[in-house]
């Protein structure tokens, strides 16, 4: 008899290697919180029960009352369009393809028939108080069409354009993309002035941004801050301010248009 232990060692038939699993498990995300948070998801909601009762509307979407004090709210088209209203806004970090997306997975609908509507506050009646006591209100937004019709809706005297990804991508060397957000820049100013609004912009601006975006006439006051202070540092304050007049007086003369509004360029960055 053998001493030597031989240890057994099963080899797979050809068909389990190109075979399917035997188990599927197809429970979604939403199924799996149903099965097992439905209590947790019932106490949570409770204690903000009164934020979804339906009240006197502040909005309305084809006459119909609204939830008073809940900032995002869906509505569900008889066609399946799904319209997704949010106060926030975009400035650059691409939240408007991220929510889209966000509610198409969780309704299981395809990403082209969701709608989104940004920058959907309830500003609207604090801005027209604010305004109508003389106070001067500025927006600071991107330059996207949908957010600057909404800031003539508010009643809002002033914007900002946010610059922040154009002088990003000039800064890191990304010439397509800051090609892309200075024409969204030049469009926005231009949408902007033509519906009345008085128009700034800033945000990451050095001598080099500050001079090409000082040759739209649209714009008549920058807000730049962080870039200056820092430069001060090596230069005085006094030299940093004249270098940077300079800079947008040389982009105001290519355009043939007035020098920016003195005195308020040092705002924030």
């Amino acid at each position: 008899m053998s001493n030597v232990t031989e240890k057994f060692v099963p080899e797979p038939e050809r068909y389990e290697i190109s075979s399917g699993p035997i188990h599927h498990f197809e429970l979604a995300r939403r199924d799996f919180f149903k099965l097992l948070g439905a209590g947790i998801a019932v106490f949570a909601i409770t204690k903000n029960s009164q934020a979804m009762q339906e009240t006197t509307p502040t909005r309305a979407f084809h006459q119909e009352e609204l939830p008073k004090d809940i900032t995002a709210w869906l509505h569900v088209g008889e066609d399946g369009t799904v319209t997704a209203f949010t106060g926030k806004v975009e400035i650059g970090q691409n939240i408007r393809t991220a929510l889209s997306q966000t509610v198409a997975d969780e309704l299981h609908v395809p990403f082209e028939s969701v709608r989104l509507v940004t920058a959907d506050t309830a500003l609207v009646p604090f801005v027209a108080r604010l305004s109508d006591a003389g106070v001067r209100v500025s927006l600071f937004i991107a330059a996207d069409p949908a957010q600057i019709e909404m800031a003539a809706k508010l009643r809002a005297p002033v914007i900002e354009i946010h610059t922040g990804a154009w002088c990003d991508a000039v800064v890191d060397g990304h010439e397509a993309k800051a090609e892309l957000e200075w024409r969204r820049i030049v469009a926005g100013a231009a949408l902007a002035h033509s519906a009345g609004l008085e128009v700034h912009a800033g945000h990451g601006l050095d001598y080099a941004t500050a001079e090409k975006i000082a040759s739209l006439q649209e714009i008549v006051e920058l807000n730049i801050g962080y870039y200056m202070i820092g430069e001060a540092l090596f230069t005085g304050l006094a030299e940093t301010v004249r270098t940077m007049r300079a800079a947008m007086d040389r982009g105001r003369r290519k355009a043939g248009g007035p020098s920016l509004a003195g005195g308020r360029q040092a705002g924030k960055a």
